[in-house]
């Protein structure tokens, strides 16, 4: 049920629409809530949730909006954990799936290798570290310091991770860049506060979207023309003033 202010009256009267058009609109909205709530629970009853399991202890959810999706990196990580146990990647009735090597003797690391390295690297790739303000000298010494000290671990331990043979030492080059190119990006994602930046302009232009282009006071914002005079104007209105 949606309950108008004198003030909330007073704003669409002033944009010029009369009584009968805000009643008419504010049914129609009414409706459009209902409709939107029975195909809501409609569409839960028929989705089975399994579809959305993966086998990764980093998967995410596939229905986040977007802004949680910019933050969310467990999908990085989720794929450097397959690639860290030598899962063969393929495409399943148009889909990609991840495999188990079916030769997982020429994995370069075994389980304990896998968690040091994905222990490791997700202290670095998180929303602490992409939602910084680092300049480019601080980010090269931070990846640079990294570096070395994750080559180092890998070198203390390559037998304990797996490294076992002259064979699968022949990747440890190529497994510390990877390591360090990943927690690199991560990086430069807050170089100067970037990505807060671009998180809190995305966040404006969403806000601005849900009110349909108005402001606070009813006038049209910059950049979003007001829409023809007629019954959507007003509901669309309201739908982003009494929406959430």
């Amino acid at each position: 049920m949606i309950n108008l202010t004198k003030e909330d009256l007073q704003d669409l009267k002033h944009q010029g629409f009369s009584d009968d058009e805000i009643q008419k609109a504010i049914v129609e909205l009414e409706q459009e809530g209902l409709e939107r709530g029975y195909e809501d629970i409609k569409g839960n009853k028929m989705s089975d949730p399994r579809q959305f399991a993966q086998h990764s202890s980093f998967a995410t959810r596939t229905d986040e909006n977007l802004i949680r999706w910019q933050l969310e990196l467990n999908d990085i990580l989720e794929r450097s954990e397959h690639v860290l146990k030598g899962d063969i990647v393929e495409f399943k009735n148009g889909q990609l799936v991840w495999s188990k090597n079916p030769d997982p003797k020429n994995n370069c690391l075994n389980d304990v290798g896998v968690q040091l390295i994905m222990k490791t690297i997700s202290s670095y790739i998180n929303r602490n570290t992409i939602l910084s303000d680092y300049t480019n000298d601080e980010i090269n010494f931070k990846v640079y310091d990294f570096g070395r000290e994750i080559n180092n671990l890998i070198f203390m331990k390559y037998e304990i991770i797996g490294m076992d043979t002259e064979e699968k030492r022949k990747e440890y080059p190529m497994l510390v860049r990877e390591i360090v190119d990943l927690v690199h990006s991560a990086y430069k994602r807050a170089l100067m506060g970037g990505e807060r930046r671009s998180l809190r302009e995305m966040i404006s232009v969403t806000q601005s979207s849900q009110t349909g282009g108005f402001g606070m006071n009813g006038q049209a914002m910059a950049g979003n023309p007001q829409q023809k005079r007629g019954i959507l104007n007003p509901a669309r209105y309201l739908i982003g003033k009494y929406s959430g």
